[in-house]
């Protein structure tokens, strides 16, 4: 990627100051999926190291990663499966507790929408921390999946999320970076 469109990019990312709470600086994708021409070269530039490798699923991490997960496996031409909260997927489920900055959290999978052996790749818009990515990774191998890859538009590399990934024998592929939280 050159670095003309990565600062394209990172310009499409709106920073709203001080949100959740004080102190932190949220990264808002809602303005780089409204322009149309960054969402596509967003979605282009994910999906460039696997354009033409065989890609089963892509899993897209709930929500916003469930936006891009779809483009990315239409580009791909996979099926997508979404990873949800506890609770709001109708099927029967695979469960997965992960860890969070303050406590855990579970995430879910229905238990039929990968086999043993499946090429997935991993999407989700921002890399912070990495739990929800971590937590994700391992309830994908737990049912059987190769984790070809873990994609996020934006990393915080201060937080060390990208690292987590790496350290679990994952490919990380990210867009933009933004120092601090």
């Amino acid at each position: 990627m050159t670095p003309e469109l990565a600062h394209d990019l990172k310009a499409a990312v709106r920073t709203i100051p001080d949100y959740p709470k004080p102190g932190i600086m949220f990264r808002d994708i809602t303005t780089l999926l409204g322009d149309p021409r960054a969402f596509r070269r967003a979605v282009d530039e994910l999906v460039q190291p696997w354009a033409g490798s065989k890609i089963d699923k892509v899993a897209g991490i709930e929500a916003r990663g469930f936006i891009i997960g779809g483009a990315i496996a239409h580009q791909v031409s996979s099926g997508f499966v979404p990873i949800r909260k506890k609770g709001k997927l109708p099927h029967t489920c695979v469960s997965m507790e992960y860890a969070l900055e303050y406590g855990t959290d579970i995430i879910e999978i229905h238990v039929d929408a990968l086999q043993p052996g499946e090429r997935v790749i991993l999407v989700d818009d921002l890399i912070a921390t990495g739990g929800t990515a971590e937590g994700a990774i391992k309830l994908l191998r737990h049912i059987g999946a190769e984790v070809v890859a873990a994609c996020f538009i934006v990393d915080l590399p201060d937080l060390g999320g990208a690292a987590k990934i790496r350290s679990m024998g994952v490919p990380v592929r990210t867009l933009v970076e933004f120092g601090g939280h």
